[in-house]
């Protein structure tokens, strides 16, 4: 297989602030959710979406440069990421090697967020837990590339919100919405260019898509898993099987996501847009 050459300067450009990070860093609430449980032991179970649920307001401009993301194996040859991150991209390509990338399609489900990227070839899929029961205080934990570089994040979960998106792409959706509990060591700032990750379970199966941060409320936000699956059912795409993966703990997921990121079942994903 023949994977083009990509820029080195786009390979390694660390775009801090993906446009919903940035935008949803603006638009902070002072009416912010109370901190989750502080115990190990997940809560109540979450409702489902609901009208009532507290909005969440940002405005998306047109795509007027280059980005980067991360995106995540769920087939061979078949990725998930955040819309923003590829929706108006001239050239779309996953990172699978120092200034070396393999194209990818793009497929957008226009009433959500999460999006789809065919490439030829593919790496193992991680596994998937859309219907499983969620719960306030669960953890979750989020593998990529924030600011570009490879970094992960961990959170537990408050509730849910409906992110309404103004300008390119209007709509309404439910999302879930994470206190943030940990990240690298040296992350400092905002976690742009973690668009895209997913956010894995305890068991290491995938919950959502990290779509965005409140930087200064300290909230990470993912799709909600009926998006994903209405995106899968609207691209035609079925997830390929597997066995969940390693545990995963507060103590140990800096070296899953790496192993993650090593076999590139985690991968940066850059955008061009001319």
């Amino acid at each position: 297989m023949h994977f083009p050459k990509l820029p080195d300067w786009l390979v390694y450009a660390a775009i801090v602030f993906a446009l919903l990070f940035a935008a949803l860093g603006r638009r902070e609430r002072a009416d912010a959710p109370p901190p989750p449980p502080t115990a190990d032991a997940p809560g109540e179970a979450l409702a489902p979406p609901s009208a009532f649920d507290a909005a969440v307001v940002v405005d998306v401009p047109d795509q007027t440069g280059p980005a980067t993301g991360t995106a995540f194996s769920i087939s061979r040859g078949v990725w998930l990421t955040a819309r923003h991150v590829v929706e108006g991209c001239a050239r779309a390509a996953v990172v699978v090697g120092p200034g070396t990338g393999v194209a990818a399609k793009v497929e957008i489900d226009p009433r959500g967020e999460a999006a789809v990227l065919i490439t030829e070839g593919g790496v193992e899929p991680l596994p998937l837990a859309l219907t499983e029961p969620l719960r306030r205080g669960q953890r979750a934990f989020h593998p990529g590339f924030p600011q570009g570089e490879p970094g992960e994040a961990t959170s537990r979960l408050l509730g849910r919100e409906r992110l309404v998106v103004r300008g390119r792409g209007a709509r309404a959706e439910p999302v879930l919405v994470w206190a943030e509990a940990g990240r690298t060591e040296g992350l400092v700032g905002g976690l742009g260019g973690l668009s895209g990750a997913p956010a894995l379970d305890d068991q290491g199966r995938v919950v959502g898509i990290t779509i965005a941060e409140a930087p200064r409320r300290g909230r990470i936000y993912t799709t909600a898993p009926e998006v994903v699956t209405a995106t899968l059912t609207a691209t035609a795409h079925s997830p390929e099987p597997v066995a969940a993966g390693e545990s995963i703990t507060p103590q140990n997921y800096f070296y899953v996501a790496d192993a993650l990121r090593r076999e590139l079942r985690v991968a940066q994903v850059v955008c061009l847009t001319d």
